[in-house]
């Protein structure tokens, strides 16, 4: 019965002996294929790191961290990191299981008792465990924060009771920030502390990052901070402002260099220990080196039959890459894009950050350096990319080529003032349209959109930059105005999120300034079927009372129309007619006129 055993353990000790066999890398080799990456994606600029154990065994920046001043990168540059991130705001309830008895099996609301989900299934089902894995069936709705944005924790959060879901708890995967929102404010809550001094304390701190951190404020002080790029129609580079996560920070806010994170792979590939310091439970970290929730079927690209069993985890995505466990993810945020891996059984782990927008080169790197350092095969991830940029090109080319249908232009079904107002859902938030210049504008909070009358009451939005209108993305997003019974414009429909039917946005009037002496002209008695309504002034206030309902007060729509607060669909006029004064009700029931006495 014990030679068997004996066996198993000569062949596990033979397997470990071959996992910890020293990588090699041909420095020369890999600078020559990163700059040709760098070149062929057309990247300001990148960094890298690979890590062997407690060792940097490569580190080095290339490109270019600010091109119009010729600041080159290097292994000490700050970049945002995006949602690889998130990592670390689940690492800290890992820790927090040890130091304040947390449990990530529990529904999150004994931690934040004023979460609200959209139904009740969310409410009295969902774990923590389903927020960190991805599959409570709420889609992105990343517009919401997005567009959105806010500095206050609970209001952000308080959005999500909004926020439908496409698909039942636990049946798919779909990613979804707001509940890494969730994690770092249970953080908050146990430690009395908020997600970003935490972050500071349990590992900048102690992991020797001294200069990553955790807001845009603090990048912009670095003195070796990247700045952000996108690539335009595969041809220019374009510099774009920093984007400032604000509220969403534990879902993505850390900004840090490829040096001082090969600190944070260094933790992981050493059990949670950093310098012969537990940072980590070394429990948490056997734990979050599994897989939570399969993607899919499990299968990437039929094309590389070697990537597959795509599953997430505790803020990792998990796979087989060539019969190699792996462990990653990326990051993306304006102007920035990162990949951070990890080969736990070869204790390899692979950090790379570029200053360009959504770039593919983050994966190619990492994926050329894995090959390298697993000594597998190599793939021509060059030769690859060049394909389907070309494949692109020819497709944009076609698009180009082809003549556009030509759009019947129908006209607006209203006035373009009709459209002016407040649009409001409370799980998203409030933006403006109003009219300038004879053209109808969109005005969020960071973002400014013209809106292009497409058909009756169908208009599309073009994002404006420099106070000038991009189309370079082809035709705009479409957004539907809606009427209420009385015709009149009561609410915007927007395709926020592509799992759901549009977002309604409803409708209030643009505030119109009127002092009490423009108002003291609609003062009066008025006689509507031997009825007696009574129109007065009041803090400011023009009000309407009838007799047997309670005082409203009339928000202003124009100089003399006004809205009924309290009433969708409702709203008052002031008229002369054959020289006497009169005020018209508009109502969903139809159109009433009360002349005024005297």
């Amino acid at each position: 019965m014990q030679k068997p055993h004996f066996l198993i353990t000569l062949v596990l000790s033979f397997l470990a002996n071959l996992a910890i066999a020293q990588p090699k890398i041909d420095a020369k080799k890999l600078d020559k294929k990163l700059e040709a990456l760098r070149e062929l994606t057309q990247t300001a600029g990148f960094s890298v790191a690979v890590v062997y154990k407690d060792e940097i065994l490569y580190t080095k920046g290339f490109g270019y961290r600010d091109v119009a001043q010729k600041l080159k990168a290097d292994e000490h540059t700050l970049y945002p990191i995006g949602s690889s991130s998130k990592a670390f705001t689940t690492a800290l309830l890992g820790i927090m299981e040890e130091e304040h008895d947390f449990s990530f099996e529990v529904s999150p609301r004994e931690y934040l008792p004023n979460l609200k989900f959209y139904n009740d299934e969310l409410n009295n089902k969902v774990t923590v465990l389903d927020m960190i894995s991805h599959r409570t069936g709420l889609p992105r709705h990343d517009y919401s924060w997005y567009l959105f944005p806010t500095q206050n924790r609970d209001s952000l959060l308080a959005r999500v009771e909004y926020q439908e879901p496409f698909t039942g708890l636990r049946e798919k995967w779909y990613y979804n920030n707001f509940m890494y929102l969730a994690q770092g404010m249970i953080s908050e809550k146990l430690t009395d502390k908020t997600w970003e001094d935490n972050i500071r304390e349990y590992f900048l701190a102690p992991l020797d990052m001294k200069s990553s951190n955790v807001s845009i404020a603090e990048l912009q002080k670095s003195a070796n901070a990247a700045k952000g790029y996108r690539l335009q129609d595969f041809e220019e580079t374009i510099l774009m402002p920093y984007y400032d996560i604000a509220a969403m920070g534990p879902a993505g806010a850390i900004n840090s260099s490829v040096y001082e994170m090969s600190n944070w792979l260094k933790l992981w590939l050493n059990e949670g220990k950093y310098n012969d310091q537990q940072i980590i439970p070394k429990s948490y970290i056997a734990r979050a080196q599994n897989p939570l929730m399969l993607l899919g079927k499990g299968v990437s690209d039929p094309q590389f039959p070697g990537l597959h069993l795509n599953s997430y985890g505790y803020a990792w995505f998990t796979s087989s890459f060539n019969g190699h466990y792996r462990m990653e993810h990326g990051g993306n945020i304006d102007g920035f894009s990162a990949n951070v891996c990890l080969f736990p059984s070869d204790d390899i782990g692979i950090v790379v950050l570029c200053n360009q927008n959504t770039s593919a080169l983050p994966g190619l790197a990492r994926n050329l350096i894995s090959e390298m350092v697993l000594g597998l095969e190599e793939t021509d991830w060059h030769e690859l990319y060049e394909k389907q940029i070309n494949e692109a090109k020819e497709s944009m080319k076609k698009m180009e080529d082809q003549a556009p249908e030509e759009t019947v232009y129908s006209g607006v079904a209203h006035n373009l003032v009709d459209y002016q107002g407040y649009y409001y859902h409370p799980g998203y938030g409030k933006f403006k349209i109003y009219l300038q210049n004879d053209s109808l504008y969109a005005r969020f909070p960071l973002d400014t959109s013209y809106l292009k009358p497409l058909h009756y009451d169908i208009f599309e939005a073009y994002a404006v930059e420099n106070n000038r209108v991009d189309t370079s993305g082809g035709s705009g997003e479409k957004i539907n105005f809606q009427t209420n019974d009385l015709g009149d414009i009561a609410s915007v429909k927007i395709k926020m999120e592509a799992m759901l039917d549009p977002i309604v946005f409803d409708r209030s009037p643009l505030d119109l300034k009127m002092d009490a002496s423009d108002l003291e002209q609609f003062v009066g008695n008025y006689t509507l079927a031997g009825t007696n309504l009574k129109v007065s002034v009041k803090d400011g206030v023009l009000r309407l009372f009838v007799p047997s309902q309670p005082e409203y007060s009339l928000t202003p729509i124009s100089k003399n129309e006004f809205s009924i607060k309290g009433l969708t669909g409702y709203k008052v006029r002031f008229e002369t007619r054959d020289g006497k004064e009169e005020i018209v009700l508009l109502q969903p029931n139809g159109t009433f006129r009360a002349e005024k006495e005297g």
